[in-house]
């Protein structure tokens, strides 16, 4: 049996059957887990990170979007396991090659008064390296990736969180918006799939079951009450089987077993994840764990490489399709211009709403 399956399978065989138009642009952003720490002392995850800045900075060296960016690179750090040295070199790692870091948090058992603490002092840290990005007020602003997938305590058996009103907590705290969905197989998996939307806590596990989901013209308010998610693909891949006979779940995560490629990509563009009313701006959130060995051999050789060049040749040879490499700040972003029903190239508003180190306007 496929796990979890059930809680999503539904509104998959229910999902909306539209499809991205002719002319369409990718927006493509990879939201890694990145725990350096994973299994590992402090020389063996300075040594990952050492790997990754003199790997990526080739990759970003040789490749480029349809606006002329390179890769871009999101590295959601485990708060938690917070060591001044390791997060100063994956902050060097990022300014040397545009990426950024954000939170990803572990915890459990936990409570409202030391998960607020827990961020607020997480977010600060982030700051003072130079990353995170500022509103137009100058509030810090925060993307987040919850560890074991539990958001909202939502893990069927109670476990990796303990607070029932996460989502009130990371909107007071200044999170822009959460990256942990999908997270099938897991038992996290909630009902919406396949969407950017709204969920308003109610104080109970899983606030974010369903939400309001983001529109194109729609007033523009803060939403003080609600939390934005940005979930990534999730599918069944017909082409992958289990024993030969079930399908695959295809969830975007990026691995060494199953790394990026056409098929995928086309499996992506299928889900369609977009904001209401823009069906041409499509938004692929992709995740990975790239501190682990086996994932970064491919994320920083061949497979990648090979599907950079995939999408620089699709996009030669049809004038309709453009890509474009962002960060989880940027997708952010972009995703609100569609809201506010901006139009034109989506790479314009990379910067719409939330800026690193912007104060003020």
């Amino acid at each position: 049996m496929l796990k979890g399956l059930e809680r999503w399978l539904a509104s998959w065989l229910l999902r909306s059957r539209t499809r991205a138009p002719r002319s369409r642009s990718l927006i493509i952003a990879v939201c890694d887990h990145f725990e350096p720490f994973h299994d590992a002392d402090k020389a063996t995850a300075l040594a990952r990170v050492a790997h990754w800045r003199r790997e990526l900075s080739k990759i970003t060296a040789e490749f480029r979007d349809s606006g002329g960016t390179p890769p871009r690179h999101t590295f959601f750090f485990p708060i938690e396991q917070w060591d001044d040295d390791v997060c100063r070199s994956i902050s060097d790692l990022c300014g040397l090659t545009g990426c950024e870091m954000e939170i990803h948090l572990h915890h459990s058992d936990d409570t409202a008064d030391n998960l607020r603490r827990t961020l607020i002092e997480g977010r600060d840290r982030l700051a003072a390296l130079g990353q995170l990005s500022r509103d137009a007020s100058g509030a810090l602003r925060y993307g987040f990736i919850h560890g074991n997938w539990a958001l909202d305590h939502s893990d069927p058996e109670g476990r990796a969180c303990g607070v029932a009103d996460e989502l009130s907590i990371l909107r007071q705290t200044g999170c822009y918006a959460d990256f942990t969905l999908p997270s099938a197989p897991s038992g996290c998996q909630v009902r919406t799939i396949n969407s950017l939307y709204y969920a308003r806590e109610d104080g109970r596990p899983r606030s974010h079951e369903h939400g309001q989901r983001v529109r194109a013209g729609a007033p523009r308010t803060e939403r003080e009450d609600q939390l934005l998610l940005i979930q990534g693909p999730l599918g069944l891949n017909w082409r992958r089987r289990k024993w030969g006979i079930l399908p695959r779940i295809e969830n975007g995560d990026l691995t060494g077993a199953n790394p990026p490629g056409p098929l995928r990509l086309a499996l992506w563009e299928k889900c369609h994840v977009h904001v209401a009313e823009r069906p041409e701006w499509v938004f692929i959130k992709l995740h990975t764990h790239g501190a682990i060995e086996r994932n970064s051999a491919a994320l920083l050789g061949e497979p990648m490489r090979a599907f950079h060049r995939h999408l620089a040749q699709r996009a030669a040879a049809d004038p309709g399709f453009r890509y474009h490499y962002v960060t989880a700040r940027e997708m952010t972003n972009i995703l609100h211009a569609a809201e506010d029903d901006y139009r034109g190239d989506p790479a314009n508003y990379r910067d719409h709403r939330y800026r690193r180190g912007a104060i003020g306007g």
